[in-house]
């Protein structure tokens, strides 16, 4: 009679382990087939477009041009376009410059010295000197180099030396052309950046209202480090916000937006303020908790005060999320009353601040409600109206 191996046996064991690999195995492919599914549908319309302006260039350049299988038209307009998470006029212009160079220093070196591989060393070389000496970017470098390799060891083009550099001026402009005809959302990213922003911000509040209820100050601390942790987030919404107003300038259909996205410009430095100096409370609310600085009652006080401004902030989030100016305007004079009201609390004597710890804190307080107020797009001296004199 065969006896079963007990629980506690190495086979127990093996099967554990093996249920628990293919486990993770099966949450990693899953995970793994939702953010490609995410990804491709964000790129459904930006690769019907890539794919158009590449064969319009291609189109272009032998049907008009009269070129004979232009494929640098091509190359030069996907080079030119990318998958780029900034819709900027510039970096379409820096690339589509550089590969029109690249083909230029290749066509003429090319007629001087010959096609060979010693020559093709020299071109590359004299590319690279050539871009670093233009710009300091390396997408720049990278461009001219290796249309200028592919011009010296590809067979000569038969209309001419010159024609691949006509054919990557084609596909540079219509390149150029589609990115201000047809530009992404100019607010999606910063949006997107600061409904995110806010949401860490809020949670922040919270973390000090748990923080000072449970006389935690480890609490506090994880407020702190995720503010810290914001830094990158705000640099990338300021450039979003830059490239954004550089393409609504030179895009035709979008001149519009400018005062929209000027708005935003606004809304991300007064967030980014708000959020340094959210920091320097979390460090006040550890040190008011380390030192006993606050009784029963202003430690309730005050943990009810971070729950109504981590409310206000929520909606404030919520709001620059709108993607209509008229909701979002709306949804901001909502945000603005609620952010109004718990600034107007912020009186050290109302919240129970008797000690000086406890006041510096309130006192901090103050100048991050302003900064939040005047996000909402009220200017500074209505924002400083919603706090009391003290």
């Amino acid at each position: 009679m065969e006896q079963q191996p007990p629980s506690g046996s190495s086979w127990t064991r093996t099967v554990t382990k093996s249920r628990q690999w293919w486990a993770r195995t099966w949450s990693f492919a899953t995970r793994r087939a939702r953010s490609g599914a995410s990804r491709v549908t964000s790129a459904l319309v930006p690769a019907a477009v890539t794919s158009l302006c590449a064969v319009l260039a291609y189109v272009f350049a032998e049907l008009v041009l009269g070129h004979q299988d232009p494929l640098f038209a091509a190359t030069a307009a996907l080079i030119a376009l990318g998958f780029n998470r900034d819709p900027k006029v510039r970096k379409v212009l820096e690339v589509a410059i550089g590969c029109t160079l690249g083909i230029l220093i290749g066509d003429l070196m090319q007629a001087v010295l010959g096609q060979g591989y010693w020559q093709a060393v020299l071109v590359v070389y004299t590319s690279i000197l050539v871009a670093r000496f233009i710009d300091s970017g390396a997408t720049f470098t990278l461009q001219m180099s290796l249309q200028s390799v592919l011009v010296v060891l590809l067979p000569a083009a038969q209309g001419g030396p010159f024609t691949r550099s006509q054919d990557a001026v084609v596909g540079g402009f219509i390149a150029l052309l589609v990115t201000l005809l047809m530009p992404k959302d100019l607010r999606k990213e910063a949006a997107t950046g600061l409904r995110d922003l806010y949401v860490t911000l809020t949670r922040a509040l919270r973390d000090c209202s748990e923080a000072l209820r449970s006389h935690e100050s480890r609490t506090a601390w994880m407020g702190l480090v995720a503010c810290r942790g914001t830094q990158t987030a705000v640099e990338n919404l300021r450039k979003d916000v830059k490239n954004a107003r550089e393409l609504a300038t030179f895009s035709p259909t979008k001149r519009r937006a400018r005062p929209e996205l000027d708005e935003t410009a606004h809304t991300v430095e007064m967030s980014d303020l708000a959020v340094r100096s959210m920091r320097i409370v979390a460090r006040r609310v550890i040190s008011v908790i380390d030192n006993g600085a606050l009784d029963d009652e202003g430690t309730g006080l005050l943990a009810d005060w971070f729950d109504e401004a981590a409310d206000a902030v929520g909606i404030l989030g919520r709001s620059l999320g709108e993607p209509a100016a008229a909701g979002r305007h709306k949804s901001l004079s909502v945000a603005r009353g609620a952010l109004g009201g718990a600034a107007a609390r912020l009186d050290p004597a109302e919240l129970g601040a008797t000690t000086l710890h406890a006041e510096a804190l309130v006192m901090l307080l103050r100048p991050m409600m302003v900064d939040l107020i005047e996000a909402t797009g009220a200017s500074h001296d209505e924002a400083v109206g919603y706090l009391p004199r003290l």
